[in-house]
C-alpha cells in the first residue's frame, strides 16, 4: 500500500468514526463534577461520542426529568432517585448501577481550622457552617444526619447556611461566606491533592452515599448513552473515580 493510499484510508476511517459519533446529555450530581470532566474527555477520546454535562443537585434533576428535560443519563448522588425514576417508567429497567460510594467531610480552606476528630464542630469558633439543602441533595441529608447523631442539629440552626447543591456549598466555604461546612471528599481531594483542613466524618454517622447511574427512558436507543454507561464501568474510569477519594462498589 502506498503512502498516499494509507493516508486516504486513515482519512476515510476518521470520517466514518466522526459520522457515527453522537452526543449524550448527562445530568451529573454536583459532587462528581471533578472526576466527570476528566471521564468525559477520556470517553470522547476512546469512542468519539461527546458527553454534554450538566451539574446540579439530584433532587432538582429528578424534577427536571419529570418535566421533560432532555437528559439521556443521570449520575445521581443516591440510589433512591434512580429507583424512583425506574418505578415511574422514566428510566430503563435494569440499567441502574452503582458507580461510586461517596464520603462526607467537614472542611475549611484554612489550615488547622478543622481538627481530625471533628471537635471544631463543637467548639463553635465560627459564625456560619455550610451544608447542601437536605431537601434536594443527598450530601445535605448526610450532613444533617451527622449533626443529629451528635445532638448538634438544633443548636446549630442559627449558623447554618444552605447551598442549592454541594457545588454551591463548596463555593460558600471557599469564598469565606462560611468558615467551614460539610462537602464531599472528592471536592477537596481533587485528583489526589488535598487542600485546607478537614475531618473525614465516620460513615457510621450517616447513611451510605452509594451513587447510581441510570439510563433514562428517552435514551433507550441512544448508542452514545449506552456506550457511556459501559465506559463508566471500565478499569480506566474506576481508577479516575478512586483517585478522587470515592470507594468503589464490589
Amino acid at each position: 500500500m502506498t503512502f498516499k493510499s494509507l493516508t486516504l484510508l486513515i482519512m476515510g476511517l476518521s470520517c466514518i468514526h466522526t459520522a457515527m459519533a453522537e452526543d449524550v446529555q448527562i445530568a451529573v450530581a454536583a459532587n462528581f463534577a471533578g472526576p466527570m470532566q476528566k471521564i468525559a474527555r477520556q470517553f470522547q477520546q476512546a469512542t468519539g461520542h461527546r458527553a454534554i454535562l450538566s451539574f446540579g443537585s439530584t433532587g432538582k434533576f429528578y424534577t427536571q426529568i419529570k418535566n421533560g428535560a432532555p437528559f439521556d443519563v443521570l449520575l445521581s448522588a443516591d440510589t433512591a432517585t434512580p429507583e424512583r425514576l425506574e418505578r415511574e417508567n422514566e428510566a430503563v429497567s435494569g440499567s441502574r448501577d452503582t458507580y461510586a460510594i461517596g464520603k462526607l467531610v467537614l472542611w475549611s480552606p484554612q489550615s488547622n481550622f478543622v481538627d481530625k476528630m471533628g471537635q471544631a464542630l463543637i467548639t463553635g469558633r465560627y459564625d456560619h457552617i455550610a451544608i447542601a439543602n437536605p431537601k434536594v441533595a443527598p450530601y445535605g441529608i448526610a450532613a444533617q444526619q451527622t449533626m443529629q447523631k451528635l445532638n448538634l442539629w438544633w443548636n446549630l440552626q442559627s449558623k447554618l447556611v444552605q447551598g442549592e447543591n454541594i457545588g454551591q456549598t463548596h463555593q460558600f466555604i471557599e469564598t469565606g461566606n462560611a468558615e467551614l461546612g460539610f462537602v464531599a471528599l472528592s471536592q477537596i481531594q481533587g485528583d489526589g491533592k488535598m487542600s485546607g483542613s478537614y475531618w473525614l466524618v465516620p460513615q457510621k454517622l450517616y447513611s451510605p452515599l452509594a451513587q447510581q447511574a441510570v439510563l433514562l427512558s428517552k435514551a433507550r436507543d441512544n448508542a452514545a448513552a449506552k456506550a457511556f454507561l459501559s465506559f463508566l464501568k471500565s478499569t480506566r474510569t474506576r481508577d479516575v473515580i478512586k483517585s478522587y477519594g470515592y470507594d468503589l462498589p464490589k
